[in-house]
């Protein structure tokens, strides 16, 4: 195992912010952890890092225990979510910095800047300063120092969440596409379900501390493991049948005048461009439908339908998973 989290435990004032996490990395995947706001994803990033020390647990890099060295003497390379630059230098010195500071001369430590600023599509501006860049070509020389060196684990804290939704979806393309091109094992943290799913091999769901689930985007969205889960991740309505509790995506749910499986009236609708959510009330409870814009003209609140439910899942119900549950 390339990078193997043992029962990573983090403690403030008897808290387990990070509780019993255990994780095994192969050498070269994404990896996402995802959840929400004080889950404990960070820190377990940090942890990894050197960044925060843990209360128990063990961090293994090619099975050599790391968990007790610092930043600067484990094979890792961290971009924060503020970049964390350096205004008073130019581009390339921003990327040079880190190869300079473990005794690369200035000429070939500058040439290999500006090799991986090409890399990141900033081979014109290697002299600008840092002040002078958009958030785009900032969150790419921040990128461009953590690679330069080389790392044998990328470490990414929630980079794109400074950006603009337009250009956070081009900087995802952008990152996976350099990952394809460097190989680079990489764990990204972010509380982006979209973001997750569009990049990771595989995703860790983390609620309160703890793995909820571990799989690869589609599994984790068309299988959730908890309940949990399959409420974080993207939209979908819980309905309890007489078959049981199910999760439905509102993609899956069909919507008709005439006939189906579950009559309901609409009681709201939101225009999203491609489709109309439709939010139905039945005898279950509301349920999301998205249909198709229609081209002659949407369906009324108030109005009776009926819902016909297509691939259903099943959840367990229950709040957390197994801890040490490997996809």
């Amino acid at each position: 195992m390339y990078l193997h989290l043992k029962r990573l435990t983090k403690e403030y004032d008897g808290r387990a912010v990070v509780d019993d996490l255990t994780l095994e990395i192969e050498r070269g995947e994404f990896i996402c952890l995802l959840g929400p706001s004080g889950c404990g994803k960070t820190t377990t990033l940090r942890m990894i890092g050197g960044f925060e020390t843990p209360s128990r647990g063990e961090v293994r890099l090619e099975d050599e225990d790391i968990t007790s060295l610092p930043p600067n003497r484990r094979p890792t390379a961290t971009v924060f979510q503020s970049y964390a630059l350096f205004p008073h230098m130019s581009v390339i010195e921003n990327v040079a910095y880190g190869l300079r500071a473990t005794g690369a001369a200035k000429k070939e430590a500058h040439a290999k800047a500006s090799e991986m600023l090409d890399l990141v599509g900033l081979g014109g501006r290697y002299d600008s300063r840092v002040a002078m860049l958009s958030g785009g070509e900032q969150q790419r020389v921040a990128l461009a120092r953590a690679l330069v060196v080389n790392p044998k684990v990328l470490l990414l804290d929630e980079p794109l969440s400074n950006l603009d939704a337009k250009l956070r979806e081009r900087m995802r393309r952008e990152i996976r596409a350099l990952h394809s091109k460097l190989g680079t094992t990489t764990i990204h943290v972010t509380h982006d379900q979209e973001e997750a799913l569009s990049l990771a091999d595989r995703i860790v769901v983390i609620n309160e501390g703890r793995v909820e689930q571990i799989g690869v985007p589609r599994d984790v969205y068309q299988l959730p493991a908890t309940d949990f889960v399959a409420d974080f991740i993207g939209r979908g309505s819980l309905i309890e049948t007489a078959d049981g509790v199910k999760f439905m995506r509102p993609e899956n749910v069909s919507l008709s005048l005439q006939s189906g499986d579950i009559p309901g009236t609409v009681t709201q609708r939101q225009f999203a461009g491609a489709f109309v959510t439709y939010f139905v009330d039945t005898r279950y409870g509301s349920v999301q439908a998205d249909v198709s814009t229609p081209a002659d003209g949407e369906i009324p609140v108030g109005t009776t339908v009926w819902l016909s439910l297509e691939m259903p899942i099943g959840v367990e119900g229950t709040s957390s998973a197994s801890n040490g549950a490997q996809a």
